[in-house]
């Protein structure tokens, strides 16, 4: 495989991508996790679970190529609960599988992707854009 390279950009407007910031649980809410699973039909979807602290829980489900993109002030753990997915970083690309996990620190290029729809949990600082910085 060759070595990935981070692309430019594209404006805002043009990701296609389903998210959502709204914080969907309060605490003491049960999460149902595999009742947003079922009920997705978007290939991106990003919806923000839960707010712990200062950071928030966030749920993807999510099949194809997200952008590359960094974040300057927040680290972002990725961990899969099934499927396959993929995070190309400007010298290697990660390979995750189901009840694996990784963190990307702070103003690392990063790009996400998977080659099957997967399930994936975020966590990362409230106030993280998600689409890069």
């Amino acid at each position: 495989m060759t070595t990935p390279t981070p692309a430019t950009a594209a404006p805002k407007a043009d990701f296609p991508y389903d998210t959502r910031l709204n914080i969907l649980h309060e605490q003491l809410e049960v999460v149902d996790v595999q009742k947003l699973v079922e009920a997705c039909a978007h290939p991106w979807y990003n919806q923000t679970l839960c707010k712990v602290n200062d950071s928030v829980v966030r749920l993807g489900i999510v099949k194809g190529e997200y952008h590359w993109h960094k974040h300057d002030t927040e680290d972002e753990f990725f961990y899969v609960v099934e499927g396959r997915f993929l995070i190309d970083l400007e010298d290697r690309t990660v390979d995750l599988g189901p009840r694996q996990g990784f963190v990307v620190p702070k103003g690392i290029m990063h790009r996400p992707r998977a080659p099957e729809r997967t399930v994936i949990l975020m966590v990362e600082g409230a106030g993280i854009i998600p689409t890069g910085d």
